[in-house]
């Protein structure tokens, strides 16, 4: 939990908000998550929301208030883990984090519950088998995953058999995740090709904007600075216009309102600055969608062609699909312009396959 005196700026316009003082609204997500951890079988949750809807600040603040909400201490560990660390991006990599975020919160002297996470290397088999050690003692981990796209950049690392281990912990009542993620997992299923039932996780939660009571408590966030409201009444309407309920925008309206009252200037230039960052965000945004479609067509999808002649036992590895993928996207238009004429390819696949 955070101590010490409130920030002057409370509006959090950048990133987590770490300083669950200053982190508002979201009651009935957080009793959701809370409601399906009781129980001798506890539901696994997607949270599913846009970018800067509030899905990490979510996550983090349920890890440092799951204790009150009437869940026994004795019986759950509940970790926040980010998936975009560069220690989340081989599946061992993965382990070691979960591990060490959870012995974090076990006292030295629990022996029995530090050693089956001490195994090396700890592998899938010694993950599975220190998680099911817990749920031998009556322990249950509890791991919040942020940004799970992250995971989707390293399919050779990350693929069923990964997944499929997760869901027989699961199925077991031996572990529980809270995986948030922009789309629904089985979205990501779909665009990856992949098959395991991790994807169809037990319940979803859907992220949107805030309630219009709590978009006002928000542009009333307090400050140690003054006596109060870190806003004004006036500034705090403004806000509230200006962010229309989105979290994102109502935090970075109160903090160049907040900005602008201490520097003297008007409400006018808190509104440019406000407007100037908002297009620099929906840019860098596109330019991520744009990035993600090249990679996609360069990359992605002539590798997926590639994969085709494993069907008949042949397995090049992904730069020798991605070459194969690429040939075969490229044939017809060499057909089509000319270069390439359909009975010279002929002739060379019946040569090849012995047809007379």
């Amino acid at each position: 939990m955070a101590s010490g005196a409130l920030p002057d700026n409370p509006f959090v316009a950048a990133g987590m908000i770490e300083d669950p003082r200053l982190f508002v609204g979201r009651k009935d997500e957080l009793h959701a998550i809370a409601s399906r951890m009781k129980g001798d079988q506890p539901t696994s949750i997607n949270i599913v929301g846009d970018k800067h809807i509030g899905k990490s600040s979510l996550l983090h603040y349920f890890v440092l208030t799951w204790q009150q909400r009437g869940l026994d201490a004795n019986r759950y560990v509940v970790i926040y883990l980010p998936l975009r660390g560069v220690d989340c991006q081989t599946e061992t990599g993965f382990y070691e984090a979960v591990a060490e975020g959870l012995l974090s919160y076990i006292p030295g002297w629990q022996l029995q519950l530090r050693n089956p996470w001490r195994i090396k290397p700890l592998n899938r088999q010694a993950f599975s088998d220190a998680v099911k050690e817990w749920k031998q003692q009556g322990k249950l981990p509890v791991l919040c995953l942020d940004d799970f796209e992250s995971l989707l950049k390293y399919p050779d690392k990350f693929h069923n058999g990964f997944y499929d281990n997760l869901r027989s912990l699961m199925d077991s009542n031996a572990l529980m995740l809270v995986v948030a993620s922009c789309k629904q997992l089985d979205v990501y299923a779909n665009e990856h090709r992949f098959v395991s039932s991790f994807f169809n996780i037990g319940h979803t939660i859907y992220l949107k904007e805030l309630t219009t009571d709590e978009a006002i408590e928000l542009s009333r966030l307090p400050t140690r600075s003054i006596n109060g409201a870190a806003l004004s009444v006036d500034e705090q309407s403004h806000a509230q216009q200006w962010g229309d309920r989105h979290p994102y925008k109502l935090q970075l309206a109160g903090s160049y309102l907040w900005e602008a009252r201490q520097q003297g200037k008007a409400i006018k230039w808190a509104k440019q600055q406000f407007k100037q960052q908002l297009t620099k965000a929906k840019s860098a945004s596109n330019g991520q969608r744009w990035q993600l479609w090249l990679r996609w067509l360069v990359w992605d999808l002539p590798v997926r062609l590639g994969k085709i002649p494993q069907f008949i036992g042949v397995t090049v590895g992904d730069i020798g699909n991605w070459i194969t993928g690429l040939v075969m996207l490229l044939f017809p238009v060499l057909v089509l312009v000319g270069v390439v004429r359909w009975n010279e390819v002929w002739d060379f696949v019946r040569d090849k396959l012995g047809i007379k």
